[in-house]
């Protein structure tokens, strides 16, 4: 079935294709059964349907037929009556559903059966401890999350990493001709290994609680069900969809940029799958991001016999650390000297110490001032040497003025029942490449929650379903102009 692209700002549900209704999988959690079909029969709409069929195989069908009638008519008719313009997300719910009647009501219904089967894939994914730069823990999360996305029509490959191997994954869509449609996540987390032991996967309260259940093996599993629903109704995505999977996103990615970078080529539009705001907004922007180490260099000597031999590398680094903290604060720049060490004995004058700094910048423009004034950082101790590097960097997403990805997305969210907007955010990720450049951008689409990074950290169950709903639909439906030209 050919669908013509909405315009901007414009949401066009066509979930045209096979009305079959088949058996897909969220990892080894059955969500669907095959459906015996009895003789056909014909609706009062002259659609040929079978009694029994699901809501979502009528409206199939129904689109399908539509289709065909649409075939015979003048091209501006068609275009006409395959594409609602919205004045507000009210309007296009309206003329949407009314137009093809009973599909959003069933994607949201089967996304509330899958709820269950995706709420356990996320607490076995979370019970596979998997720390960033453990390749063996990683691997076998990785070989797990590769067995699952398979089950959903996925074709998959793993790229070596030198902290555990990545992943690619690809789905066919309906129309190859157009731009892929791009999605980045990781399955590295900042818990490390062992955290399990105090802190098991707990489900309480409308919760779900465990190391890395929302920084991101929530969004993990809540696309996997995404793409089972739509296996599972017999559909693909419009467009070909490219996930990206990196194992070392929590230390700044700097194996996995690479590999995102070369996904970006030809991208339509980039989805993230990192957990929104807590309110459920998306992020439309974020901060620029800089890992850097501090390395002093002193002299050892005895302390209390030779201390006039020695040079303190730690008194050095403390002195740095005040100094980088004026440095570091300028408008548009946050510091947090995340971690410290030196020294060997406190009989000993410390030869060597140092610091990991965490840098968080607002524009490009303060981003390269404060990382020019670390580069010219000199000792302050004759004898002392300190050397500054940058470990890993991604640049500054600004916000994007109008924003039509994120208005085809509340237009698609307003359909199925849903309120959505979005909103920058502070911290960086994988998106920020792409955001950076220009590139048709939002994250948040993991599972909605809070407290990543934190012991606290949870997702809320209630909101799995309208999420896996939401995903469905977007990889589903033909993206609007996003950019100058048309992207189908």
């Amino acid at each position: 079935m050919t669908v013509p692209a909405a315009a901007d700002g414009e949401a066009l549900v066509a979930l045209g294709g096979s009305a079959k209704v088949g058996s897909s999988t969220v990892g080894s959690s059955t969500v669907g059964s095959a459906v015996e079909s009895p003789p056909v029969a014909t609706s009062t709409t002259g659609v040929a349907v079978r009694p029994g069929a699901t809501a979502a195989s009528v409206a199939a069908v129904k689109v399908d037929a539509a289709a065909k009638v649409e075939a015979t008519a003048k091209s501006g008719a068609m275009a006409k009556s395959s594409a609602v313009a919205v004045g507000s997300a009210g309007a296009a719910a309206t003329s949407i559903t009314a137009a093809l009647p009973g599909l959003p009501q069933a994607l949201s219904t089967r996304a509330r059966t899958l709820a269950g089967a995706v709420r356990r894939r996320c607490a076995d994914l979370a019970r596979i401890e998997s720390p960033s730069g453990d390749a063996p823990r990683l691997d076998a999360l990785a070989e797990e999350l590769e067995s699952g996305f398979r089950a959903t029509g996925a074709t998959a490959r793993r790229e070596p990493g030198p902290a555990g191997d990545h992943l690619v994954l690809e789905w066919e869509g309906r129309d190859e001709t157009l731009p892929h449609l791009l999605i980045v996540g990781h399955h590295d987390t900042v818990w490390p290994a062992g955290t399990l032991a105090d802190w098991p996967v707990t489900e309480q309260d409308g919760r779900l609680t465990g190391p890395g259940v929302v920084d991101m093996k929530g969004g993990l599993a809540v696309l996997e069900g995404a793409l089972a629903l739509l296996a599972d109704l017999g559909q693909r995505p419009h467009r070909t969809v490219r996930l990206v999977v990196v194992s070392d996103e929590e230390v700044g990615s700097p194996d996995g940029r690479g590999l995102v970078e070369r996904q970006l080529r030809g991208a339509a539009a980039v989805l993230g799958l990192e957990p929104p705001h807590p309110d459920g907004r998306l992020k439309t922007a974020r901060r620029g991001s800089t890992r850097v180490r501090l390395t002093v260099t002193g002299r050892e000597a005895h302390a209390g016999n030779d201390a006039h031999d020695g040079v303190s590398a730690v008194d050095e680094l403390v002195d740095q650390l005040v100094l980088v903290r004026d440095l570091a604060g300028q408008p548009g720049t946050e510091l947090n000297t995340g971690r410290i060490s030196g020294g060997s004995r406190a009989n000993v004058v410390a030869g060597r110490a140092e610091a990991e700094l965490g840098l968080r910048f607002s524009t490009t423009e303060a981003q390269r001032r404060t990382l020019d004034n670390l580069a010219r950082l000199t000792a302050l101790r004759p004898g002392a040497r300190v050397r500054t590097e940058v470990l890993s960097s991604r640049p500054a997403w600004p916000e994007r003025t109008g924003n039509p990805l994120l208005r085809h997305v509340r237009s698609l969210a307003a359909v199925l029942g849903q309120q959505l907007d979005g909103a920058p955010a502070g911290g960086a990720g994988d998106t920020n490449l792409p955001g950076s450049r220009g590139l048709p951008t939002l994250d948040g689409f993991g599972a909605v929650g809070a407290g990543a990074h934190a012991r606290h950290e949870y997702i809320k169950l209630d909101q799995l379903a309208p999420r896996i709903a939401l995903l469905a639909a977007l990889l589903a439906v033909p993206l609007p102009r996003l950019r100058d030209r048309a992207e189908g």
